[in-house]
């Protein structure tokens, strides 16, 4: 951390490129305590008295007072800026060369080259920004659909920081009641903290954080795209199933046995959430060694599913379906009944309940005809459905950071040492000990207490160089 506050309190004003290469227009962002002094410096018009929030068009000027580019230099001054600190955003024309001249006219006037995640990084030391926001700006960037677009907006606001703040003050609450009573232990007759009471604040506190820990796995899946894997036997339409969803010819269809032999994938949204299809090897007996293999990647494959579409082409037995329900205990199964060319409605939706190894799975079931290309959007409908997935608004708080759930879990184990203290109704010194370690672990999350130095390396090395 202490490098981090050196940086911060580092006179040192830094520049980089903020767009991508290859546009119309190129920003540079320059921020610093003489961020519009050295901008002023290479600009033709005085800008170093301007108000905050103000346009200025001109030209960026060699040393010799040429002209390398006519720009537009936005003014922000601390602390109401992305930073915190002064801070001069250049919109120049998107030529790799002038943005590159603009550059080196800026670190020859005394700019340092901003390092990845360097403004971010400052926005967080400035209390521009918690942590768990400064790792949401990264999210937004990466978002990819309007699902992760929504979860990084939401936490960008500042929403998961709020529900962590009150939890935080809730603990506070209870620390508080323990340490009064320890302080007027002499008076028994006084108390300020009822154990039935404060079992049951803590029991809801708990409830809170780990209902956000159990939200990691639907964040992760919003995030990264939700698996879908596609099964069955050799023949049954399966490749042409993923070409019709993909709306492109992405696998080889083909009458001969066994011509799927690697894993095929790809992606689609789907009501602004990415499912991720995997085309699989078709399940059979056979002696062929590379069948063979793709057979054994595709029953690795279905571990990894959460989605399942088990494509046949006439009614599976019942020991089949013993056999693949069994292995799609954790997963949302679709029986998909392919080649039913003859059918007039284009979908046959149902939900059905099978038993296997004395227990109850339940499954969905649709018709479909992958070579007339009838049912598909209905089943891409089942496919959302089943996914089951929460509402997603601007206000929705649904944990998709690793970190952010490591420490709901660290606090979630803290919070059960409370209740099991206060329950055997052990002493309050001791109980308080559990609570302000489940107070600092949620304070890691947002940054507010101290965040070891590699843990904010390792946060914001993944940033692009202009965040």
């Amino acid at each position: 951390m202490q490098a981090y506050n050196n940086l911060l309190n580092s006179s040192e004003t830094i520049c980089a490129l903020a767009t991508q290469p290859g546009g119309a227009i190129g920003l540079i962002r320059v921020s610093g305590s003489k961020a519009i002094e050295i901008v002023d410096s290479i600009f033709s018009r005085p800008i170093l008295n301007a108000p905050a929030n103000t346009l200025h068009y001109g030209e960026i000027l060699d040393k010799d007072h040429q002209t390398i580019d006519e720009v537009v230099v936005s003014i922000w001054r601390a602390p109401h800026s992305y930073t915190g600190e002064d801070s001069v955003e250049i919109s120049c024309h998107g030529s790799a060369y002038i943005l590159e001249q603009v550059l080196h006219r800026l670190i020859e006037s005394n700019c340092r080259q901003a390092k990845p995640g360097e403004y971010t990084q400052r926005a967080y030391l400035n209390g521009k920004m918690d942590l768990s926001q400064t790792e949401a700006v990264a999210d937004l960037i990466a978002s990819t659909n309007k699902a992760s677009y929504k979860l990084a907006l939401s936490q960008l606001k500042g929403h998961f920081s709020s529900e962590l703040s009150t939890l935080r003050s809730q603990l506070l609450k209870i620390n508080s009641l323990l340490e009064l009573e320890l302080d007027f232990s002499d008076h028994e007759e006084l108390e300020f903290a009822d154990r039935t009471e404060l079992i049951a604040l803590s029991e809801e506190i708990d409830h809170k954080v780990t209902t956000l820990a159990r939200s990691f796995k639907t964040g992760q899946a919003l995030k990264n795209g939700i698996p879908v894997a596609i099964i069955g036997k050799t023949n049954v339409g399966k490749s042409t199933l993923l070409n019709r969803l993909l709306r492109d010819n992405r696998a080889i269809v083909s009458d001969i046995h066994g011509t799927t032999r690697d894993i095929i994938e790809d992606t689609i949204s789907i009501n602004g959430v990415d499912f991720h299809f995997i085309d699989t090897a078709g399940i059979r007996k056979t002696t062929d060694y590379v069948e063979q293999l793709g057979i054994e990647r595709t029953l690795a494959t279905l571990k990894k599913a959460q989605i399942v579409l088990w494509v046949v082409d006439n009614e599976p037995t019942e020991s089949e379906k013993k056999e693949i329900l069994a292995q799609c205990v954790d997963k949302h199964l679709i029986l998909v009944h392919n080649k039913v060319d003859d059918f007039t409605e284009p979908t046959n939706q149902q939900n059905h309940a099978a038993t296997s190894h004395n227990s109850i799975y339940t499954y969905h079931e649709i018709s479909i005809s992958g070579k007339y290309n009838l049912g598909i959007n209905q089943l891409e409908a089942l496919i959302y459905k089943v996914a089951d997935l929460p509402e997603i608004t601007e206000n929705t708080t649904i944990v998709t950071n690793a970190r952010h759930y490591d420490a709901l879990t660290r606090a979630h184990a803290s919070l059960l040492r409370v209740q099991e203290a206060m329950a055997m109704n052990l002493s309050g010194d001791l109980i308080s000990e559990d609570l302000k370690d489940t107070i600092s672990i949620l304070a890691e999350i947002t940054g507010d207490q101290i965040t070891p130095q590699e843990t904010l390396h390792n946060i914001f090395k993944h940033f692009c160089i202009g965040k």
